[in-house]
């Protein structure tokens, strides 16, 4: 191997170190830059077409159940953040203000967005005034600020990142209600057909629920690490917020009422998560569906043979035009450097193409997740339907093999015994628990872990005490360390 070759490759293991593994893998297989401004990162191109097809396929989702897309300021007076109490409390170390303009003082602050439940609720307690402006569901794709963090991790944990933020309004608490899982069968659809990830959907603890919101709903994801990381997420912000603003209207009776409010977000923070569960020693893997070049053709180009692979190579790319693909045909550089390149960059199927394929009309496909290699005819006629077959089928696979390891690790503990055991096996506890926050604050000091949610679907009815403490047990809940 030379030594470009090796700068290129990945020289650490997943199974190692996965912190050095991680860092590498997006930096080589050009998903971001550093920046100088600490915990801030480029979005290169190859991530930010991953994330507006994740932004695509959620906002035409959204539309098709009404909601439509706004745009609120990104500064917030001060005055407004500090409008509900929780919400403040929960923000308040993570956000970044703007104090000046030029060398004068402002009279105010403002508050570089941390989330816009609080400008965008001003707005609301003008629009709102009757029962007939509601519902109102609004959704916005933007970039928030969260500052304060100890360690940043692009994707998973950054200062800057960018999501969605949905904002609806209801008269009623069963319509509010209602609106939760058709939210969450978005998000779940997002993570399983596009991103091929597996998830637990539940109910947030007390203690970890959205700051303001009377219940937090998530889907959660788990690493080969023996760790959780929570993906999207739906807040039931019930009367909160509408009292604080005072958003409130003139129902049918001609009583005024105060409204009914949900919020929920998928954000960036999904290309991290994928990258850690499908990615291996080779650098990225990436889901066929969210490839915006879902194959690369390279030509094995030897001197005095070179027009006949290349004049090939034109034809098989044309025929192939609705797969997108990249041709690299750099002649200064070698096959070996070219494959190890696309490898790591993730593209889901690589064409070789040299004389000797020319002369026997051959090509040789490798599939990128397992590196299976294929032979098939350059003439073959159904060559298109063979290759989208392939990357359906890999598609499938790496939600299945996503799926087979959350089943796997899944380990019911109806002892502190049992729950020791899976913790220190890196396993998923699913513990018998009674949700109390005093018990959660316990939990965190003595094993450095937390509830990531309580699953809706109960592997049984939990009987008995809480493993951890003499309070009766309420349900099991998914606990362990979280990145």
């Amino acid at each position: 191997m030379s030594k470009k070759e090796q700068a290129l490759a990945i020289s650490v293991k997943k199974s190692e170190d996965i912190s050095k593994w991680y860092t590498q893998v997006i930096q080589k297989a050009d998903l971001i830059d550093y920046t100088k401004v600490s915990g801030c990162v480029v979005y290169k191109p190859n991530s930010y077409l991953i994330w507006e097809k994740i932004r695509d396929f959620v906002d035409l989702r959204f539309k098709e159940v009404g909601l439509k897309n706004t745009y609120f300021p990104i500064f917030i007076p001060e005055s407004l953040l500090n409008k509900e109490e929780e919400h403040v409390e929960g923000f308040s170390p993570e956000v970044a203000w703007v104090t000046h303009t030029g060398n004068t003082e402002l009279a105010e602050r403002l508050a570089i967005r941390p989330t816009s439940e609080t400008i965008m609720y001003d707005s609301y307690s003008k629009w709102i005034r009757s029962y007939r402006d509601l519902p109102l569901r609004l959704n916005q794709w933007n970039n928030v600020v969260r500052w304060e963090f100890k360690h940043s991790t692009p994707f998973l944990r950054s200062r800057e990142f960018l999501w969605n933020e949905g904002h609806t309004v209801f008269a009623t608490k069963e319509e509010a209600e209602a609106e939760r899982d058709e939210i969450l069968n978005i998000y779940e659809e997002t993570l399983r057909e596009l991103m091929a990830i597996h998830s637990v959907r539940g109910q947030k603890s007390q203690n970890e629920k959205f700051a303001g919101a009377q219940a937090t709903f998530s889907q959660e994801c788990f690493l080969e690490t023996g760790k959780a990381i929570q993906g999207p997420d739906f807040h039931l912000d019930g009367q909160n917020f509408a009292k604080a603003f005072d958003i409130s209207f003139i129902d049918e009776k001609g009583k005024k009422q105060y409204v009914w409010q949900n919020t929920f977000a998928i954000t960036t923070r999904m290309i991290g998560i994928m990258i850690m569960i499908h990615s291996d020693d080779r650098g990225f893997v990436l889901p066929p569906r969210l490839a915006e070049n879902k194959i690369v053709i390279v030509p094995l180009l030897f001197k005095g043979k070179e027009k006949k692979v290349l004049d090939e190579t034109k034809k098989l790319a044309k025929k192939l035009k609705s797969f997108n693909p990249i041709i690299d045909d750099d002649s200064k550089i070698g096959a070996w450097f070219k494959f190890g390149k696309w490898e790591i960059q993730g593209i889901p199927i690589r064409i070789e193409l040299g004389p000797r394929d020319v002369e026997n009309n051959k090509m040789v496909l490798v599939l990128r997740d397992n590196n299976e290699k294929k032979e098939f005819d350059l003439n073959d006629s159904k060559i298109e339907e063979k290759l989208e077959k392939h990357l359906e089928e890999m598609q499938e696979r790496l939600y299945q093999n996503s799926k087979n390891f959350v089943e796997k690790n899944v380990k019911i503990c109806d002892t502190i015994k049992e729950f020791e055991s899976a913790k220190n096996k890196k396993e998923w506890p699913l513990v018998k628990w009674c949700g109390e926050v005093g018990c959660e604050e316990s939990i965190k000091e003595k094993y450095g872990a937390k509830s990531n949610n309580i699953p809706f679907e109960q592997p049984k009815k939990a009987q008995g005490k809480c493993v951890f403490c003499d309070c009766d047990a309420k349900y099991y809940a998914l606990i362990c360390k979280s990145l």
